[in-house]
């Protein structure tokens, strides 16, 4: 089964990637420029714009499944939401069997009626980013003509161990027994292909955390 991967070169992106390839899929990685990429074996690389529909058309083409690992540069957070429009269109133009999203934690609940965004407990500079991550979710959340799949990371996420081992959620942050809210992009990975192939979150968001 194919699998194209938007943003193939980028931290996370490249994991995804790792761990596709280790379950046996094709994966065709979606990048802005190929000089820049270096593909590893049986890897087939598309150049697209994630601001521009057509060439993501053109990316998404003959893959069955789409995921989505664009993030946006500073100051230019918006990008985000424009990018998640133009993937909603280009996968259902492009009949994609389902489309994953990596989300934010912004949109997790950390107490009733109290999510990460608005808790105040994150820093300023971060707000930008998360905030475009909540509207982009919004964005998904309204189309009903596409099998969409939101995995949203914990609090701190970045690279680590593959470790398999780590707890499923839908609407509220996950901490550990410390009271700490993290993932690896590694284990990250894990909990998406997971997904991708048992398919319980079809039209859905959830979240992965220890």
């Amino acid at each position: 089964m194919k699998i194209a991967i938007l943003g193939a070169n980028g931290n996370v992106g490249s994991v995804l990637v790792e761990e596709a390839l280790s379950r046996g899929y094709e994966v065709l990685a979606l990048v802005k420029d190929k000089s820049n990429y270096n593909a590893k074996v049986g890897v087939e690389v598309k150049e697209v714009d994630a601001l521009n529909k057509d060439t993501l058309v053109n990316g998404f083409k003959d893959a069955k499944i789409a995921v989505s690992a664009f993030g946006p540069k500073a100051g230019s957070e918006n990008d985000l939401v424009v990018a998640t429009r133009n993937l909603i269109d280009a996968a259902k133009e492009a009949k994609v069997d389902r489309f994953l999203a990596i989300g934010g934690a912004g949109s997790l609940f950390v107490s009733e009626g109290v999510t990460l965004a608005n808790s105040g407990l994150l820093p300023e500079e971060w707000l930008p980013v998360v905030n475009a991550h909540v509207e982009a979710l919004n964005v998904i959340k309204n189309e009903t003509d596409l099998n969409w799949t939101v995995l949203r990371p914990s609090s701190f996420f970045q690279s680590g161990e593959r470790t398999g081992k780590f707890k499923i959620g839908t609407d509220y942050l996950l901490v550990d027994s410390e009271g700490k809210s993290h993932i690896s992009f590694q284990d990250y990975a894990v909990a998406l292909f997971d997904e991708i192939d048992k398919g319980e979150f079809i039209k859905k968001a959830f979240t992965v955390g220890y």
